[in-house]
């Protein structure tokens, strides 16, 4: 069982940042992909971004240039830095963890953390 807590969303102006993050029980981190998914109301969740154990990265190219993520594996945490924040990014983050070696997979979703830009 993996337990996923988001924290650091809030209220910003647009062209200010924030810094998402998401801190993982258990000792399968190190080992999964990791993802920020972001749900705006009335929308369908998205994949923002995205990095796997190896550290690569992939974005959606609504936040590319613009959002960061990485992760550290010794604190068991990911993060997500968004820089030049615009009010269309305002939505639910959502942090998600994928491992899948056959007979054993994980696919964990956090509650969520508020994101919200004004103009």
């Amino acid at each position: 069982q993996v337990q996923l807590a988001e924290s650091g969303g809030g209220l910003v102006q647009a062209g200010g940042s924030l810094r998402l993050s998401c801190a993982a029980s258990g000792s399968i981190f190190r080992l999964a992909v990791m993802g920020w998914y972001r749900q705006a109301p009335g929308q369908e969740r998205e994949l923002a971004a995205s990095i796997t154990n190896g550290g690569r990265t992939t974005y959606a190219d609504s936040v590319k240039g613009r959002f960061t993520i990485s992760r550290d594996n010794a604190k068991n945490t990911l993060y997500l830095e968004m820089n030049s924040l615009k009010p269309e990014d305002t939505a639910v983050y959502y942090c998600n963890l994928r491992y899948d070696a056959g007979r054993t997979s994980f696919n964990s979703w956090g509650q969520g953390t508020q994101v919200t830009v004004s103009s």
